[in-house]
């Protein structure tokens, strides 16, 4: 499996995560009707970062099935995505205390997107990074060194040194 470049890469993880993200705006808004909305934001977090990670690995960064790592390591960038979706809706809530679903819809989603940019950057750079190497090792036969260390780069091959 050769390893995407940076502008495929992206324009997956708009995909996938968007799709997720969406689907899980959604289901969101339903669960905060039968529970607090940072309780259902939490539960649907969980959820979606899983199925989110699992379908980052196989199509985004075409690394194969997601192990235990990047699980654990794509959680903590979705543990961020939850504190900025979370205090983007709250400052809403303070700000406007009446507003309705709508608004908080766009203000959940707004932050999502922004989050997601930097998931993104996370899971390319760190990640996913190794998995992109290791498989770049595989295929070519190669030791690690400083060439395949460089497949990882977000957009330019890093020459070694």
């Amino acid at each position: 499996m050769t390893a995407p470049g940076p502008l495929g890469s992206f324009a997956r993880f708009i995909l996938f995560g968007g799709g997720v993200g969406v689907a899980s705006s959604a289901a969101v808004a339903v669960l905060a009707g039968l529970m607090p909305w940072a309780v259902a934001n939490a539960l649907i977090t969980v959820a979606s970062t899983a199925l989110g990670t699992e379908l980052h690995a196989r199509f985004t960064f075409k690394t194969g099935h997601a192990g235990w790592r990047q699980h654990w390591q794509s959680a903590g960038s979705a543990t961020a995505a939850y504190a900025v979706t979370s205090v983007a809706v709250l400052i809403l809530h303070t700000v406007q205390p009446s507003a309705g679903a709508l608004y908080e819809q766009v203000v959940y989603l707004a932050a999502a997107g922004l989050a997601g940019t930097g998931r993104f950057l996370v899971l390319r750079l760190f990640v996913f990074a190794n998995g992109q190497t290791r498989t770049t090792e595989r295929a070519t036969g190669r030791a690690r060194t400083g060439e395949a260390g460089a497949q990882a780069s977000l957009f330019f091959p890093v020459p070694a040194l």
